[in-house]
């Protein structure tokens, strides 16, 4: 596998230069672009994976959000639902006419494998017939990106996360569906009628179905996901879940 580490830094650098990278939604996908790449390569490396599949999985985690850039630009959104699934738009411009993919390596025999992984990667569920190798691929992107989303959360304002205004969100309900599907250890579906706070619960329980023991040791590691109890709320239904599905978190986690 031909994969020059230096190259791709170089190329993402260098293609994201063109969309500002002074302004915060911007900056905010660069950082979480490398931090992902590198929980790639830790839970990678803790699965005892060969240099070569080390290296592909660092590379997945380098362009997953490649689209999320000309989304923005397009868009002026992140939100999928207002624009565009930004990881089918991501691979469309790596793998179709522009071939951005082209940029990063040389190497044309991990195309197909790439592909596939990174238009999973935001997907509710994994394609069912997506198995072997590239299953265990797309798992272990999709966990190093969650694990990164914590802390993007918390780094960011809820004002900016949720584009709603603050006497909004702390009043905003949790929704029975929402915390049934988060205390069966579900990630929250996510529908047009999602509040605010369903949105919030459903961030927390994204942590259940991370796959790999080396995915909730990063987690615990970073420290991000138990600040995401700390969300602003004056509603008591949101109180109220928090609180149980702190309870859930922590046996989650000493198992």
């Amino acid at each position: 596998m031909n994969i020059d580490r230096k190259r791709v830094r170089e190329q993402f650098a260098a293609y994201t230069k063109n969309y500002d990278p002074d302004n915060t939604l911007i900056a905010l996908k660069i950082i979480h672009t490398y931090k992902v790449a590198d929980n790639c390569e830790c839970i990678a490396e803790s699965l005892g994976l060969s240099d070569d599949d080390i290296e592909f999985s660092w590379l997945s985690g380098m362009l997953h959000d490649i689209g999320r850039f000309e989304q923005l630009r397009r868009y002026n959104t992140f939100v999928d639902a207002k624009s565009i699934d930004h990881a089918a738009f991501g691979a469309d411009l790596l793998f179709g006419e522009e071939r951005l993919t082209d940029l990063f390596t040389d190497d044309r025999s991990i195309d197909d494998m790439l592909e596939t992984v990174i238009r999973q990667h935001n997907k509710y569920r994994i394609d069912e017939n997506i198995t072997d190798k590239a299953l265990m691929f797309c798992n272990i992107l999709r966990d190093a990106d969650k694990i990164d989303i914590f802390r993007v959360i918390v780094d960011t304002p809820p004002e900016e996360l949720f584009n709603e205004p603050m006497e909004q969100l702390v009043t905003a309900e949790v929704t029975p569906s929402a915390l049934e599907q988060v205390m069966a250890h579900q990630a929250v579906l996510r529908t047009p009628t999602l509040t605010t706070a369903d949105r919030q619960i459903g961030h927390i329980g994204m942590a259940f179905e991370l796959v790999y023991p080396k995915s909730r040791e990063l987690t615990m590691e970073q420290g991000n996901l138990y600040k995401l109890f700390d969300f602003p709320t004056q509603n008591e239904s949101m109180k109220n879940a928090l609180t149980v599905i702190r309870k859930e978190i922590d046996l989650f986690f000493e198992d």
